[in-house]
């Protein structure tokens, strides 16, 4: 399996800090959008922005800026439904404090277990790390001998990305800071990505 693939989380969101999942589609502000400008070009100060294809997930605070980048420079879009984020079933669109008031059981119960604990309509975590995993593979196997490809995805979708590179369990990803504009490198041997590099700040 050739190349290598890297992910860049979106910048902070337009709304505040709240749970967005799959179904909230907040766009990004203005320092959103900066935060991935800098990122990008301190990226490419340090030669590791040579990308040859962009994905992105379908949600906006990635598409918006996975297709300027792609527009940008040239370079082939795809969207790709399976890197939307995680779903938080009831907690969509409420902040973090609101939940726990409102849903104190189920927000102790996602807190000591965050695999187990979801809100009512939330995705089961293995669902939500097969989908990722899977994903990543194909992208990665549909790659060039010398592909290199940009995801832009979400903060859970990163974390499943490195635990899996790590070959630890799903529920390490608990374990992972990913902060708005974070990026992570993973690079291929055989079937099994490993991780280069994660940068947060």
């Amino acid at each position: 399996m050739p190349g290598q693939i890297d992910l860049l989380r979106h910048g902070e969101p337009a709304g505040g800090k709240r749970y967005r999942g799959d179904q909230i589609d907040d766009p990004l502000s203005e320092f959103g959008w900066a935060q991935l400008r800098d990122r990008v070009a301190a990226l490419q100060a340090a030669g590791k922005a040579n990308w040859t294809q962009i994905v992105s997930s379908p949600l906006i605070r990635c598409r918006a800026f996975a297709e300027a980048l792609a527009n940008e420079r040239g370079l082939p879009l795809q969207i790709d439904a399976n890197l939307r984020e995680r779903g938080f079933g009831c907690w969509e669109g409420l902040g973090h404090r609101e939940v726990k008031e409102r849903f104190a059981a189920d927000y102790r119960a996602y807190k000591a277990d965050p695999d187990r604990g979801m809100p009512t309509g939330g995705e089961a975590m293995d669902a939500f790390f097969s989908r990722v995993t899977g994903a990543l593979a194909r992208h990665a196997k549909s790659q060039q001998a010398d592909g290199k490809t940009l995801i832009v995805a979400h903060a859970v979708v990163i974390r499943a990305a490195a635990v899996w590179a790590l070959n630890a369990p799903s529920a390490a990803t608990h374990f992972v800071d990913t902060d708005y504009a974070c990026f992570l490198r993973l690079r291929w041997r055989g079937e099994q990505p490993s991780l280069v590099e994660l940068l947060n700040d």
